[in-house]
């Protein structure tokens, strides 16, 4: 089992890219994403891999980052979703977007995914909501965590944070908490679902 390739950018490709490692090419599928994140060719990369074994087939996947790489594999073991479904959901929703879209019942963000239509994103969203945590998000990216205030209740913490994540200014995210009647009573992942609704008022 191949944790990581590490070698120098020799080729790229629509869905992949190849690494040589002391004259040996591998060939990595990777998502848009990643694609659009690499260095210049000739450069050293270091990607995260999950080898697909079939009775016909046997593949590489690769991120730039472990954290692409634990989606892929949750992806991967819903049922209907294979490699390629995966790494169209990647293509279009970066991990975070991704774990707020399953917590907050967004099928219509994953659904954008090409591939993937509503019934889909319904079903990722019903066999995945207890396998994602908020707290994920703050360990694989504890920097969006610095500066949150630490006044309020622990949901009312971890829903700003949340939307910090995504990508909202920390007063938008503040000021749509502070919009959701009872906050202070609610679990997170509620207030996340009200919070959002309040930034379409914005």
């Amino acid at each position: 089992m191949l944790a990581f390739v590490k070698g120098c950018l020799a080729e790229t490709g629509t869905d992949y890219v190849v690494l040589d490692n002391q004259g040996i090419g591998y060939l990595i599928y990777t998502p848009a994403s990643v694609l659009e994140n690499l260095p210049p060719m000739g450069q050293t990369v270091k990607m995260y891999t999950y080898m697909y074994v079939r009775e016909d087939q046997l593949t590489l996947y690769g991120f730039l980052t472990r954290d692409d790489l634990q989606i892929f594999k949750l992806l991967i073991g819903v049922s209907g979703i294979g490699p390629k479904g995966a790494l169209g959901i990647l293509s279009r929703i970066s991990p975070n977007e991704f774990r707020f879209a399953v917590m907050s019942g967004d099928s219509k963000t994953i659904a954008k995914a090409p591939g993937i239509g509503p019934k889909t994103a319904q079903k990722l969203i019903i066999e995945l909501k207890d396998k994602l945590k908020l707290e994920d998000i703050f360990e694989e990216n504890p920097e969006e965590a610095s500066g949150i205030s630490h006044t309020g209740s622990n949901a009312e913490k971890e829903t700003i944070m949340a939307l910090v994540a995504l990508g909202y200014s920390e007063t938008e995210a503040f000021k749509a908490v502070q919009k959701v009647d009872g906050a202070p009573d609610m679990d997170s992942e509620t207030l996340l679902k009200l919070a959002l609704k309040q930034m379409l008022t914005f």
